[in-house]
């Protein structure tokens, strides 16, 4: 039995490691357009239930259970997982690192999947997928909750992930990657000077900050113990993000003289990616340098799949994949061997760590590629053109916006050019105050197109009034009709005025040519 300050360790970290799904979220929905942030969200939440229940159904047991040639665990189904308390906290912090694992495909193939479609992924991740390969590097982990263990080929062969650089951050990045190969970047995405902008950065800068601080959980409980070596887990934890930040501010500002907001964000999560297989073995020195070179391994595979016009919405291949793998050889490189305790060379322990990384990638891809393949031919994995340039918002979720509100009476008028319909204003908010100067506009808009039509109404009068009075030969004033616009204040009552009087003077004109007549006639 494990201490009770062990276990109330592991409970906290297996709290902050949830929390870790907020991260996500936040970091997720902030980085895509503001149509499909609602999708993204919804989607951390789903899957964190899917992976949940499915890992607590059979995954645990394929992952966890007594080894069958190294290759797979045979436990029981549905386990009763309350007592004892040590198999209850060991249960529990791996399934928060299950539910990290199937997050991290919600941002990499963001804004075009179905909903349905991710659920069925990430079934597939939480089900099979992750805990095979779990099974492969971590089966012994099973003797802290006194489960019969007998190691994975891996683990066996002297691969090591302390806190699942590869096992976790990798093998959601490879799964990812071939779901976006699969079904095709983003419309527009490669089209345009620059990538398609995020909704809301501050929202992603707090999931950095969410992350980081439920990195401290992943990283520090990975030894299920709170020992002498947990504090220097953790402080090469956050040096590691630390190193990786800096080291994309360095590195963003000489390639483009500007420091983006998703360069610093992912180089900080970069840095912390690369330090977690590795986090128990390195100095602190070493954890910063790791930190800013996993970061620059990013940043350099972000460019290399932009090359190949591979869409990443959140670059998270590059961040959870590059980065990863990079740690990973990074424990076999840097590493203190008598930490890791294989019994290895350096030079044996950097070709097992090659080892883990290349079937690392090979299963997560082609599993997932294949099972794909397969599913696409009965079932459609990505919307329509139509949903897309919608949003998945509206498409997949009937959840209206604000923003969408707004435009969707915008494109109505546009349509139709009714100018009567007003947009719905809702008080307090940054659209509503939008909202309600379009409103005034429109008001504005509208009374002047009335007057207008009005204006245009007199000119058409005044004009019919002159070019009857010439056709019949008649300028009497009042038969004219124009003593009603001669009263109006404006140009058009001014110009019917002065064509009233011109008529009046040229009434008495021929009145004086008249009688001037009728002298000359009399004898």
């Amino acid at each position: 039995m494990i201490s009770m300050l062990d276990t109330l360790w592991l409970l906290l970290c297996s709290g902050l490691v949830f929390l870790m799904q907020a991260g996500f979220m936040c970091l997720e929905s902030g980085m895509t357009r503001s149509k499909n942030s609602i999708n993204v969200a919804i989607k951390n939440l789903a899957d964190f239930g899917v992976s949940a229940l499915l890992f607590w159904s059979f995954g645990f047991a394929l992952m966890f259970g007594s080894s069958r040639w190294g290759l797979w665990g045979q436990g029981e189904l549905f386990p009763a997982l309350s007592q004892p308390t040590n198999l209850a906290v060991f249960f529990l912090f791996q399934v928060m690192f299950c539910g990290t694992a199937t997050t991290i495909i919600s941002g990499v193939a963001a804004e075009r999947l179905k909903f349905g479609a991710y659920l069925l992924i990430a079934s597939l991740v939480s089900g099979l997928i992750y805990p095979l390969f779990g099974h492969w590097v971590w089966n012994q982990q099973g003797e802290f909750a006194g489960l019969s263990a007998g190691g994975g080929w891996l683990e066996r062969l002297g691969f090591r992930d302390f806190a699942g650089g590869t096992a976790v951050h990798s093998l959601g990045a490879w799964v990812g990657l071939a779901v976006v190969n699969l079904i095709g970047a983003r419309r527009g995405r490669f089209e345009a000077a620059d990538r398609l902008q995020g909704s809301n950065m501050p929202f992603s800068v707090l999931g950095a900050f969410l992350l980081w601080f439920g990195w401290i959980g992943f990283n520090g409980g990975s030894s299920f113990t709170l020992d002498d070596q947990t504090p220097g887990v953790i402080i090469n934890t956050v040096m590691a993000g630390v190193g990786g930040m800096i080291g994309a501010l360095v590195l963003g500002w000489a390639q483009e003289k500007v420091v983006r907001v998703e360069t610093l964000v992912n180089g900080s999560l970069a840095g912390l990616v690369a330090i977690t297989p590795g986090a128990n073995g390195a100095t602190t020195p070493l954890a910063a340098i790791i930190g800013l070179t996993g970061a620059a391994a990013a940043l350099l595979c972000a460019q290399y799949l932009q090359y190949r016009r591979i869409d990443d919405a959140v670059d998270g291949v590059a961040v959870h994949g590059a980065a990863g793998a990079w740690g990973t050889l990074c424990v076999a490189l840097f590493g203190d061997l008598s930490v890791l305790d294989t019994g290895l060379p350096r030079w044996q322990q950097i070709l097992v760590q090659l080892l883990g990384i290349l079937v690392c990638g090979l299963w997560a891809y082609g599993a997932t590629w294949l099972a794909l393949t397969l599913l696409a031919k009965v079932y459609p994995l990505r919307i329509s053109p139509e949903e897309e340039e919608l949003g998945l918002n509206i498409s997949e979720h009937q959840a209206k916006t604000e923003t969408y509100d707004l435009f969707e009476v915008m494109d109505y008028q546009a349509r139709t050019q009714d100018l009567s319909l007003r947009a719905p204003v809702e008080p307090f908010t940054e659209v509503g105050h939008i909202a309600a100067r379009y409103n005034q506009v429109l008001s504005a808009f509208e009374a002047r197109h009335h007057q207008s039509v009005e204006d245009l109404a007199q000119i058409y009068y005044v004009t019919a009034a002159i070019l009857a009075a010439i056709e019949h030969n008649n300028f009497k004033a009042d038969q004219l009709g124009l003593e009603e616009i001669a009263t109006r204040p404006n140009e058009f009552g001014a110009l019917a005025g002065a064509i009233l009087k011109m008529a009046q003077i040229i009434q008495e004109q021929e009145r004086r040519l008249e009688d001037y007549q009728d002298l000359a006639d009399k004898p």
